[in-house]
């Protein structure tokens, strides 16, 4: 009679998974945590290309402020598109706040110095920020002076100069930024202040919104103070040499 012959059992060749260290989970974790926040900003910042911006961190926390004091929660805000605002503001807060936003790729260094010069000297002046910085502050980020949310500002920065272009951030900025107590954007602060549309801004107008830009629930940009008066006057000149070209 044959035999049966039963095939013996191969050892398995396949060997045992190595355990992670601690360390070598802690560096899995960062890399992850530093891959997953980069597709997500890239993907915000490349959807708020084509989508307007509706609401900001600031929004929210001027909500809760006035909650707090017990006020009504306001957030006036409506966006527009920039052919809808006018020239005279787009050309005022240049003039005001970012003489250089057409030249430079999104960090006057010249300005940052001259801040930090002022500064050491005790002079309080307006800072180095740009209008692309103060862009990516108002629309991803909060409000603060630390390390982290500066880094975080310098990176939007790059970000939104590389894919929105100097005329997307024109009017994201022109359409987020606190124009008043619990006013947004340009149309809100015109109807506001002025109970007009941004399209139809004069120069003096234009001149007086962006003069309060540096504390916008302090200044008024109608019935203005002495001081104010004397920003509108200076802004409303220097809009004469601002050349737009996007």
């Amino acid at each position: 009679m044959a035999k049966k012959i039963t095939p013996s059992k191969k050892t398995s060749s396949k060997k045992p998974a190595k355990k992670r260290t601690i360390g070598q989970k802690i560096f899995r974790f960062f890399w992850l945590l530093f891959l997953w926040f980069n597709i997500i900003s890239f993907s915000v910042v490349l959807l708020f290309k084509f989508v307007p911006v509706p609401f900001t961190p600031l929004m929210g926390i001027r909500a809760l402020e006035h909650n707090a004091s017990g006020k009504d929660m306001m957030c006036n805000h409506e966006w527009v598109p920039i052919d809808e605002i006018s020239l005279n503001l787009q050309k005022a807060v240049i003039a005001s706040e970012d003489g250089r936003f057409l030249e430079h790729w999104g960090f006057d260094f010249k300005a940052m110095e001259k801040a930090f010069k002022n500064n050491q000297k005790g002079k309080r002046l307006k800072g180095g920020s740009t209008i692309s910085q103060q862009t990516a502050k108002n629309v991803f980020l909060w409000q603060g002076r630390s390390y982290v949310r500066k880094g975080l500002e310098a990176y939007y920065t790059v970000l939104i100069e590389l894919i929105w272009g100097k005329k997307r951030i024109m009017e994201v900025y022109l359409n987020s930024i606190e124009m008043g107590d619990g006013v947004y954007g340009a149309e809100a602060a015109a109807k506001y202040w002025y109970r007009k549309d941004a399209a139809s801004l004069t120069r003096y107008e234009a001149a007086g919104i962006a003069a309060i830009l540096p504390n916008p629930r302090k200044y008024k940009a109608a019935n203005s103070s002495s001081y104010i008066n004397r920003r509108k006057a200076k802004i409303s000149r220097e809009i004469g040499f601002v050349k737009l070209d996007y």
